[in-house]
This record gives C-alpha cells, structure tokens and sequence, in this order.
C-alpha cells in the first residue's frame, strides 16, 4: 500500500512516501538520549497515512508524539522532541537542514527589509567569513523543546501573519553579538562578537524578549522596562499616554507612576469645578496600554503607582477585583502601592493614616521619596491643619484592604519607598526614584512630562541580561561575563532609537542597566543548599557579592575608556559609597558572611574615574527568557520538577536541569514551610543589587487552620521583609484550588478581619525582639 501513496513535500513537490526516512529521522532525534524509544515515538503519533499528505503534517505530528511523553521517568524526550522541532524549524526556514552561509544570509534578510541595512554597512564580507567560521550549529541541539517553541514562538525573525520563520538560532546570537560590538575598534570587535556569541549560544548569559526579538532587525527599541511618571495637568497626562503608546508598540513593559493626580472632588481651575479623580485618568492610561499588540512577542501591560496615603486610596485598593462595576474598576492594569517608614509606624501604634489629595499638601509628595524625616515633619503638619481636606482611617484597616486585594487578585504590588530611596545609587534629594515597572525590579529617577517633546522630562529605560548560575563553576567567572554583559549593554544605548525625547534625555544621562540571574534553584540544588532553611544563606551573599563586585569593575573600566556617564555627578556612587555601605544592617543578624572582594580599591578608583552606567543590577523574574536556556526561572524556586509552560502553540514541558541527579535537592515551592527563609534570600540578595527584585510571596492555605491564610502570617511577612531592607513585593501566588472569598464583605465580617489583623500585628511586635511597647525599630 506504501508503494502507491505519495506525499507532498514542503516546496510543493510529490514523491512516494518513503517510511524508512522518516524512521531515520526520528532515530537521529535518539541519538545518545537516555531512556527514549523511537518505536514508542512511532507508535504514539499513530499517523494515519493518505495520498497526498503534507510532511510538515508529518513532522509535525512525530514532535508532538515525543513531546507528549515527556515525564519525570523520561526527561530525554523534551530533547528528542526538540531535535525534531528543529529539524523542522530549519526546513521551513532554508527548505533544508543545513543553514546557508552567514553572509549569504544577511545579504537576503537585508534585501527582504528583514534584517537591519547597517549590518552589511559596518562589516565586510571578509568579517562574516570570520563570523561564519565560529558559528556552531549544532548547539541548536543543546535547546530542550520548551526553548525551541519559546524561539520559534517569539524570538525568531518571521512573518507572524503566514507562519514563515526566515533565521535558526545561532544567526539570533551571533548578529545580536554584531549589532552590538558594531561601534568597537575593527582590531577588537570580532574577538568581542566571538566571545559574546560563545557565552550567548551556550547558554551563559541569558538575553531578554526585546533583544532576542529585535536586535538585527530594522526596529530599534530593545530596553525591556520603560517608567513614565506623569504631572497633575491635562497636558502631562496626555503626553504621558501618547508615551505608552510609543513604548507598548516597541515591545516594552511599561511602569506609571499616578500619584500626583489629585483626588476627587478637589478644585480646579481656582474653584470653577471639581476634579474628576484618579479613575477617569487611570482608564485613559489603560486604553493606551491595550491599544498595541506587540508585534505577537507579547501583549502590552503596565504597573501603575500610587502612596497609601492618597485620599483616594479606598477606591484605588479595589480597582482590579472581581466586584464592582466597570465604572468603578480599571481590571486591565496591575497596581504599586507605595509604603514608607510612617505607615508601617503607624500600623505598629495601632494608629491611625491620614489621607490627602497630593495637590492639597505642598511638598508632601516630593518629601515622600526624596527625605523621610521631611515628610514625617509636613505630614503631622498637614494632620493637625484644619484647613486641608483629609481622610483619618485606622491603619489596621488600610493595611488590611490591601493585603486582602493584594490576596484577591495576586497582583496588587507594594514598594516600600524609603528603601529604594536609602539604598541606592542616587541621590534622592536630586534624582528621587518614585516608581518602579512591571516586574518590579527596576528603580530609576523620573521626571513627568509636561508635553510629548518635553526634553526636560526623564522617561527611565532598563536595559536587561541575566547571568545563567547554573553555567556558573567559579564566582571568578562572572568577570569574563559582567565584562561582556556591560559592554554589550552600554553599546546598546547608543544602538537603539528614543521615540521620546524624554527617554533619550535619561538613557544618555545616566546609561542604566539592569543584570539579573537566571537558574537560581538549580545552583542551590547542585550546592545542595535550600531556600527555606538558611543552609544558603553564605552562597547566596556570596555569590551576589561576587556579581555586583564584577560588575561594578567592568562599569568602571568602560568608564576609564569612554567616560563616567554625564548625570554621574547625581549619583551616592560618585562620592565613593557603594551598596556595601547603604544596605539595611538588620541583614547582618541573617548572614554573617564577610566580605571576600576587594571593594576598597574598587570604592577609589570609582572615584577617580566614576561608571559608565548608574546602574547595572536588578533581578527580573525572566519567565520566557529562561527557558531558552532551559533554566529556572529568575530566583523562583520550581512549582514541580516539570514545568507546563503556555505558548501560542499550546502546553510544553519543561524540566528542571539535571533532574535524574538532582530530584532530590530541589527544594520545591509548595514544599517550602513558609516565605520566611525565601524573604531572607531576598534581603541577603538586596544587600548588593542596586536596583531591586522580582519576588513573590507564595501561601498554601491547606497548610492553616480552616484552610485559610490569617491575616497574622500576612502580616508578619510584609513587616520581615520591611525590616530587612527589602524594597518590592511582586505576586501573591495562592496555591492552586484555594481561591479567596470574592464576594462583598459585609460590615461584620469586616470588622471581625479588622480585629484578627489588629491582633496578629500585636502579635507579630511580640513575637519581634526589636520590639517593645509598640516601637519596632523597622
């Protein structure tokens, strides 16, 4: 019967099919993978043959058949599945297995608009042979199945529209390497393009969506994080939207700080009306956000911020939550609520938050990142003048509604503003940080915009990479590799466009950069260390010692070859303190490790030369970016030694590196007692990182009484972490089939929250050796 059916291949052309092709390359897809059967393979895809019948059908029916047997007692055919795949990939984009010539390739991809023109202006074909020569194909095969469709879903240069992919992987690394060395002496910048690629392509360092998307290709905006802080006029929140427009459509995540808008009711216009209120604009900048697509990388989304002690905070704390309707909610953005010292003093006394609008209280808004012992001063000030409008609530209450929101809906944030402020590299009396992003890892200085060309205006830009710990066999190692990583970075700035004056305005001024880590859970694993027990508490200060260290050195020597960046004078830095020196000493009662490098020359020579960038750490979740490199992601402890991830495609499996050897060492989420000695990781870790980190608080309520989460564990979470310094909060992830109560509380039922909350904070002060007689020293 086999003899008669014909197949029809991917250009259009019939033959006889051919079965033992195809069971040659399921075979190679076998080769040297453990416990993987191809007859099993064969037999699952249960293809059901017809005359006529595409191979790409085929194909694409044995990847799916190997990726369905994906499982803990046969990780190997997430390898085997991705083989196929790529063998799949690499026939639709050359309509064959082997990739074309480097240069032939870029001299196509140019001609089709595809690639961007300067990369046949800046090198010759003498350099793409060079390039050529140390490109290696096959570490194509070293990407389990989850990376290849994360790569083919995302990164990969394609028409979205007809599904056509034009590149494989190893031309994304080498011509990101290119792009970004471009600007480099011709006697140097090939030995950089090689070791880039080299440390990109296995998998060492980790590159972020926008860059693996972008760089090489005719569109220039690659900085992942973009922070846009608007004024309380029409004109600024205009351009504040037109801005998210600008950057959603460039593949950015997006961060709005709101909190100057005035409340409702306040007047405008010396009396002739009254103010609409916060709503009406944060719905404005929830249109902005959704009305790209990006590009089918990702959707557009957005993080907006505003102070606990809003006058409007009530309405704002409900604003994402499943009740209400849409007039009173604006569901499509997450929410930065911002603490300081005085509120969680307040909290503690048992006492009560005053709300203003910040268009009643001059000064107060400013003083609340720039100068706590100002804002303390004006805020008394503004409570005992009968003359402002103002709001008393118990801070029992407050602290409650959002930490039941925050609960709720899982992605009601919190930064803690004091501490971004205090430790940092800034000033914050002449570069205050008053927001963060998406994520929550970057703090940077802004400026609200007053028009869309306002170069007076700071739009904050984060450039992001991450080190892969897992690739890690020496911290020496991340020399080599902060070496390459700021540079790279550095270049990029220079690379890219700036659609808003504003934007280019902050990146040339200050040059900020954000690394990050990768694989965390696997480096505790193979050091056979876990999150919950403190048994990581050495490695981890360490290790980010190390990072920071290395970083800060490669940042100084550019500085030495190009110049400290211009807005350097506006940093702590340039006066020679360092992160060493401003980090919350409570760290010290966790981890006692000493300091291992040698900061005290590093502290002069900063001083003499200063540093390229301003910035140059913070730690991203990198939930797609690290499967790529099949890693864990950012420093989040695994659900399950498997992992479903989502694409356009459907599920994929993904497994945690080195799984046979190390299924045991993993120290698994679910499995962790409580936040406690994750929140210490996290501090040890804020110790060194200049801008701050994605971290999540994660609760199983099958593990409490009733099988609720009380409100004192809640409590006791977010006042641990205030004390050790730690300056943002990310998800609250409850565990999968415990959802919480979604209906409206009643007065009762409130109150009766109110009073367990009231109890657990009495009771978390006790239990606190800092604490007496309700003075906390946080």
């Amino acid at each position: 019967m086999n003899q008669s059916i014909q197949v029809t291949k991917r250009d259009g052309r019939r033959e006889l099919l051919d079965l033992d092709k195809i069971h040659r390359v399921v075979g190679w897809a076998a080769e040297n993978l453990n416990n993987v059967s191809v007859s099993q393979v064969e037999i699952n895809a249960q293809i059901q043959f017809y005359d006529g019948m595409r191979t790409d059908v085929i194909h694409e029916t044995l990847i799916k058949a190997a990726a369905d047997l994906i499982s803990e007692d046969a990780p190997d055919y997430q390898y085997m599945a991705a083989r196929l795949a790529i063998f799949h990939l690499r026939k639709k984009a050359y309509g064959k297995f082997e990739p074309p010539h480097l240069y032939d390739q870029v001299t196509k991809m140019v001609a089709d608009n595809r690639y961007d023109k300067h990369l046949l202006e800046d090198y010759t074909k003498e350099e793409f042979e060079q390039m050529n020569s140390f490109l290696d194909h096959s570490r194509d095969l070293n990407f389990s199945y989850a990376a290849v469709k994360q790569l083919e879903g995302k990164y990969l240069v394609q028409n979205r529209v007809t599904d056509e992919v034009y590149e494989s992987a190893q031309f994304l690394y080498v011509l990101v390497a290119a792009c970004l060395f471009a600007n480099y002496p011709k006697d140097t910048r090939l030995d950089y393009i090689r070791r880039f690629y080299d440390a990109a392509s296995t998998f060492k360092l980790s590159l972020p969506t926008p860059i693996m998307a972008g760089v090489r290709t005719p569109t220039r905006q690659f900085s992942s994080c973009v922070l846009i802080e608007s004024d309380d006029s029409l004109d600024s929140i205009n351009a504040t939207a037109s801005a998210i427009v600008k950057y959603v459509s460039q593949r950015a995540g997006i961060g709005i700080n709101a909190g100057r808008i005035r409340a409702l009711g306040s007047p405008i216009r010396g009396g002739e009306a009254f103010h609409t209120g916060c709503i009406p604009f944060f719905k404005y900048f929830q249109t902005a956000v959704k009305s790209c697509s990006q590009g089918g990388v990702r959707g557009g989304a957005a993080t907006l911020f505003y102070p606990l002690w809003h006058l409007e905070v009530e309405s704002l704390l409900v604003l994402k939550n499943n009740r209400g309707v849409e007039e009173n909610r604006v569901r499509h953005l997450d929410y930065g609520v911002q603490f300081n010292r005085t509120m969680y003093q307040r909290l503690i006394k048992d006492d009560y938050i005053t709300l203003f609008s910040p268009s009643d209280t001059p000064g107060l808004y400013d003083a609340f990142f720039a100068d706590q012992d100002e804002f303390e001063r004006l805020y008394v000030q503004y409570e005992n003048d009968p003359d402002i409008r103002k709001k008393r609530i118990k801070a029992i209450e407050l602290f409650s509604l959002f930490m039941q929101e925050r609960a709720s809906t899982g992605r009601i944030y919190l930064q803690n503003v004091d501490h971004t402020n205090n430790h940092t590299p800034f000033e914050p009396k002449l570069a205050p940080i008053r927001q963060s992003n998406l994520c929550l890892e970057i703090a940077l200085p802004t400026k609200p915009l007053q028009h869309i060309n306002d170069e007076e205006g700071e739009i904050a830009l984060c450039t992001l990479s991450a080190f892969n710990l897992g690739e890690i066999k020496s911290l020496d190692d991340f020399e080599e590799l902060a070496d390459l990583s700021v540079r790279a970075l550095d270049s990029l700035l220079d690379y890219q466009d700036y659609p808003v004056p504003a934007a280019y305005n902050a990146s040339m001024g200050r040059r900020t950069l954000g690394i990050g880590v990768i694989n965390f859970a696997y480096y505790l694993a193979k050091n056979g260390v876990r999150y919950s027990d403190g048994s990581a508490n050495g490695l981890v200060h360490r290790t980010f010692e190390a990072m920071q260290y290395y970083l800060m050195k490669a940042s100084n020597e550019l500085a030495k070859e190009k110049g400290a960046c211009p807005k350097f004078n506006e940093t702590r830095t340039s006066k020679g303190i360092l992160p060493i020196d401003t980090y919350k000493k409570d760290v010290d009662s966790i981890c006692s490790e000493p300091l291992h490098y040698d900061w005290e020359s590093l502290r002069e020579s900063i001083k003499k030369y200063g540093l390229r960038n301003s910035t140059l750490s913070a730690l991203m979740p990198s939930e797609t970016s690290s499967q790529i490199s099949n890693a864990t992601n950012g420093i989040e402890p695994p659900r399950g030694h498997i992992s479903v991830k989502s694409s356009k495609d459907g599920v994929m499996k993904q497994v945690v590196p080195e799984f046979e050897r190390l299924k045991d060492d993993y120290e698994l989420l679910w499995t962790m007692p409580n936040n406690k000695g994750y929140l210490e990781l996290v501090a040890i870790m804020q110790k060194f990182v200049d801008q701050t980190i994605s971290a999540n608080t994660n609760y199983d309520p099958s593990k409490f009484e009733g099988g609720k989460v009380p409100m004192r564990q809640l409590l006791q979470d977010l006042l641990h972490a205030y004390k050790l310094g730690v300056k943002t909060m990310y998800y609250h992830n409850t565990r999968d089939g415990s959802s919480d109560n979604q209906t409206d509380l009643s007065a009762a039922t409130r109150e009766k929250l109110q009073e367990n909350a009231s109890a657990a904070v009495t009771a978390v002060v006790e239990d606190d050796d800092d604490c007496a007689g309700g003075a906390c020293k946080i």
